[in-house]
């Protein structure tokens, strides 16, 4: 498996419109091979910024690799143009990727 992540630094005053962009926006990652699950984590508040990540969950590197290389991951993101009053973030948001080594799944319960 592998875990795309990206980092944004979304400004204090503007995290309500950036929840709300993701909230709003049209997903297509169901429509592509390997995609298992997204979550939009909201992290620490620091004194400038509130933390976000985005966090994709991938059958492996090379289902993530083609996502990135396909119409949906295009579609996806002209459309994530910030929306007017000034920028969301303090930056561009930051990548990180992770082979996933262990995983240990939730005991289900007994019937």
């Amino acid at each position: 498996m592998y875990i795309g992540m990206n980092r944004f630094k979304v400004l204090k005053d503007r995290a309500g419109d950036f929840e709300q962009v993701w909230l709003n926006r049209e997903s297509y990652l169901h429509e592509l091979d390997g995609f298992i699950e997204f979550h939009m984590l909201r992290g620490p508040e620091k004194e400038d910024h509130i933390l976000y990540s985005s966090y994709t969950l991938w059958a492996s590197k090379a289902h993530f690799d083609a996502w990135t290389q396909s119409e949906q991951f295009k579609k996806s993101h002209q459309r994530a143009a910030q929306p007017g009053n000034g920028p969301m973030t303090t930056g561009h948001p930051e990548f990180e990727g992770f082979d996933v080594i262990q995983s240990n799944p939730a005991r289900q319960a007994a019937e």
